[in-house]
């Protein structure tokens, strides 16, 4: 038998009555309970931290020397549960499988996060993320070998007021597939629906103080039309993975990377977003698949482009540009 530790969110009410009304086999051990809120020094909330787990995305167990955290937490608790009262019944029929539990917890975290915002409770940040950028984790060790152009273009932190902002030119091409989809894009918010070239551009990055989302508003100058917005967000997911989201939740996710020359983004789908589940859409199939990179000029400049490429028609789609950084007023 060994004891098991339940790290928790004591600000939120339902993950307080899940520590309050579990109960656990007898086989198992004796359960503790531990509010990363009230008892931060507590041995296991500082090796939560020191293991790199972050009480803002989800609870934390302690069990035989190992720990378990977010939805892999909710699956050893359906795993552990007893058969005494509903939530127990509940846990132990559900979340006993891998796949309910991965399938449950977006949703769960989501009503979690709706709880704390409705009672005005300050983000935990046990990870102290609030002190680094968002993109730093994600670049991970190759944050420090980023040129000064990068680092500024990324210098946001997550729940903040940070903004920084570039402007430039750009130029918008389509393919004639590109131009049949242009009335789904001006519906979905996902791309920019119009072709030219020279096209001024600003665009500006924020955070959100409530989140660790990075925001993107651009605006495009094309002659003859009024200022065309473009918005979009982007979304740590995990690793080295971000999923920019439009309108409507459509979403791309993307993996992130540095070669050494210039920042890579990866295609690794698209993804519809049901109260925070990531459904995976096909559109590749007939869309094709995505991929960008941004490549440092100087100090205060750098070149980017945007490409969607399908493997029997060609490239579809793609954006390109020069861009030097702004000072924020």
């Amino acid at each position: 038998m060994s004891d098991i530790y339940f790290i928790y969110d004591g600000e939120c009410p339902m993950c307080t009555y899940a520590a309050q009304a579990l109960r656990i086999r007898d086989a198992v051990g004796t359960l503790h309970l531990i509010d990363a809120r009230t008892d931060k020094t507590h041995p296991l909330v500082q090796k939560v931290t020191t293991e790199r787990l972050d009480l803002d995305e989800g609870m934390a167990i302690f069990y035989e020397d190992s720990f378990y955290h977010g939805r892999e937490a909710l699956h050893l608790i359906g795993m552990i549960a007893t058969e005494m009262g509903w939530f127990n019944k509940l846990s132990a029929l559900l979340f006993r499988s891998q796949k309910i539990a991965r399938f449950c917890y977006p949703a769960l975290r989501a009503t979690r996060n709706f709880l704390l915002w409705y009672k005005g409770a300050p983000k935990i940040d046990n990870l102290d993320r609030k002190s680094i950028p968002t993109f730093q984790p994600i670049f991970g060790t190759a944050w420090d070998d980023l040129p000064p152009i990068m680092k500024k273009h990324y210098a946001n932190r997550p729940y903040s007021h940070d903004t920084t902002a570039t402007t430039g030119v750009m130029r918008i091409e389509s393919s004639a597939m590109g131009r049949m989809l242009t009335p789904l894009f001006m519906l979905a918010g996902t791309l920019i629906p119009y072709e030219g070239d020279n096209i001024p551009a600003t665009v500006r990055f924020s955070s959100d103080p409530a989140s660790n989302v990075f925001k993107f508003d651009r605006t495009l100058h094309f002659p003859g039309k009024k200022p065309y917005r473009f918005l979009s967000r982007m979304k740590p997911v995990g690793g080295n993975e971000l999923v920019e989201f439009m309108r409507f939740g459509l979403g791309w996710r993307m993996a992130y990377g540095w070669t050494g020359e210039k920042v890579t983004l990866t295609h690794r789908g698209y993804v519809l977003n049901i109260f925070g589940f990531l459904l995976p859409l096909p559109l590749g199939l007939f869309m094709g698949k995505g991929m960008a990179e941004e490549t440092p000029i100087d100090d205060n400049t750098f070149s980017m482009k945007m490409e969607i490429n399908h493997p029997l028609w060609g490239k579809v789609y793609g954006y390109s540009g020069v861009f030097t950084m702004k000072d924020e007023e």
